[in-house]
């Protein structure tokens, strides 16, 4: 079932060993992986230090943005949940410094509520 819940846009943990290689160039000192979330081919890495999002754009992927949030940095947070009409659920980020939220879809299925653990633990 990961295939198609990848497919459709769930959110799947990563092994953090196939990841570490991956990561190792953009890693800081002391920086360790603690969880990480694929939704298609888009990630949400956890370190003990802050919040990768990486997005991979494309057809082939090559072109990527990785956008880090210092766990320090942000000010709030809010998860709304998948509704009976509505598919999808959105995280939104608040970063100090910025009025406006850092927005991500999440499609039915995904972990939300882990996703919402993990930045409650390592943001307060």
């Amino acid at each position: 079932m990961g295939l198609l819940d990848g497919l459709l846009g769930n959110a799947s943990e990563v092994d953090l060993q196939e990841l570490a290689e991956e990561l190792r160039p953009i890693m800081g000192i002391q920086e360790e992986l603690k969880l990480a979330y694929k939704v298609i081919r888009d990630l949400f890495i956890f370190t003990n230090k802050r919040l990768i999002l990486i997005d991979k754009q494309g057809l082939t992927g090559k072109k990527v943005t990785y956008h880090s949030i210092p766990y320090k940095s942000i000010t709030h947070f809010e998860v709304e949940t998948t509704g009976h009409f509505d598919m999808d659920a959105e995280l939104k980020i608040w970063i100090s410094g910025q009025s406006e939220p850092l927005v991500k879809e999440l499609k039915r299925g995904t972990d939300v509520v882990g996703i919402q653990k993990t930045i409650a633990t390592f943001a307060l």
